[in-house]
């Protein structure tokens, strides 16, 4: 596939995959993507996940023609990226890699050989002439590894952008480009808002016309949507109004206030209303709604003294990807001594810039009267709060 006339991906599918990074479910599947840029001299961008070398190498020689390449980017040694590092240079020994620093003492660690001499390491700035094509690197550190860097063609406006801006799915499936966007930004990246937001700020002045990641779709298209994307995602903006509710429910009292709750929202006019339950939905989607809506409601038990294991895990989930700029509010279920309002607030003690509603639903086994007032309040809460 041409992306310019001079770029061609050389990327694979895998529907083999069932769990990405052995925790996202994927069922459309990965893509890994590879490019290569054909100029006077040749420069090969990432490999591919070592379950697909013989494919990935197959569409190399299909691009190459004959000729051979000069060059291997390496902008990031997450394996399902670099595993084919030894295999190309194998295939092709008088290449030369470029790299961060990092990246290389990285290798060494997956390959036990020192692979920086006689190669070139690119700093932030570094830039290499084909021919026609001039390429110039950015570091970005922890986007999502700390070796990271992207790529620029300034003859073909062309962003090589590791990581950033990829999603779940692989490139035969047509489906939503954001949906799946934002479940793998949130999940793998969420926690780096501060070091996108830098990306982004090296990159602003570029003329960029065509972004190449390393998972999705090559983006042509409208793209001041997808960066507008990522700078919301990045600096914890709120994408969506709405409210989204995340519950457990042991005997079913928890959840009928919860839906209480959300035909309240509804009928007050609220946006959307989502309703995760923690016990069943997938984790990662619960979590990439967390961070897409400005209005969270935590709704669980008191369990063992503590907190259901759902509601802990997901949680965690938030505060380790730095979960902030949000209004939350609690729902809170037990029989004789009801504390995972106070657990769950707890949790979030270090989260930044979050606001907390006046109201707390405090139910003792069952919903009853006292309850359903207490609802009300929380409804009228949340919808009133940014009016």
């Amino acid at each position: 596939m041409k992306i310019t006339n001079d770029i061609i991906y050389i990327g694979v599918n895998d529907h083999q995959i069932d769990l990405f990074e052995g925790q996202y479910s994927v069922p459309n599947g990965m893509a890994y993507n590879s490019y290569v840029i054909i100029d006077e001299k040749i420069a090969v961008m990432d490999t591919v996940d070592i379950n697909f070398t013989d494919v990935w190498m197959d569409n190399l020689q299909n691009a190459l023609q004959g000729r051979t390449p000069d060059y291997l980017i390496v902008q990031h040694m997450e394996p399902d990226h670099s595993a084919n590092i030894l295999n190309f240079i194998k295939a092709y020994p008088q290449v030369k890699i470029i790299a961060s620093a990092v990246a290389f003492k990285i290798m060494k660690q997956f390959f036990g050989t020192d692979l920086s001499e006689n190669n070139m390491i690119a700093a932030n700035g570094t830039t290499l002439e084909l021919g026609k094509h001039t390429l110039t690197f950015y570091t970005a550190p922890m986007v999502h590894w700390p070796e990271v860097i992207v790529t620029y063609d300034n003859t073909d406006k062309v962003l090589f952008s590791a990581d950033a801006f990829g999603k779940f799915g692989a490139l035969d499936v047509d489906e939503d480009w954001a949906c799946e966007a934002r479940r793998y930004y949130i999940g793998i990246v969420g926690k780096f808002g501060a070091q996108v937001q830098a990306m982004l700020k090296k990159l602003k002045d570029l003329d960029i016309q065509i972004i190449c990641p390393l998972h999705g779709p090559v983006i042509s298209n409208d793209l001041e949507y997808y960066l507008d994307l990522y700078n919301t995602w990045s600096s914890y903006g709120v994408e969506s109004e709405g409210v989204m509710i995340a519950y457990t429910s042991v005997y079913g009292n928890t959840k009928n206030a919860v839906m209480k709750l959300a035909e309240k929202l509804e009928a007050g006019g609220c946006p959307k209303v989502v309703v995760n339950d923690l016990a069943r939905c997938d984790m990662a989607e619960a979590v990439e709604d967390s961070f897409r809506y400005g209005k969270i409601v935590l709704a669980t038990t008191t369990y063992n003294g503590e907190i259901f294991p759902f509601m802990r895990e997901f949680i965690n989930h938030l505060t380790e990807r730095n979960f902030q700029n949000r209004t939350i509010g609690f729902i809170e279920n037990g029989c004789w001594m009801p504390m995972a309002a106070k657990i769950m607030r707890n949790m979030l003690d270090n989260c930044k810039n979050l606001t907390f509603t006046d109201t707390t639903v405090k139910i003792l086994s069952a919903v009853n009267d006292e309850n359903t007032a207490q609802i009300d309040a929380l409804a009228n809460e949340l919808l009133s709060c940014d009016k």
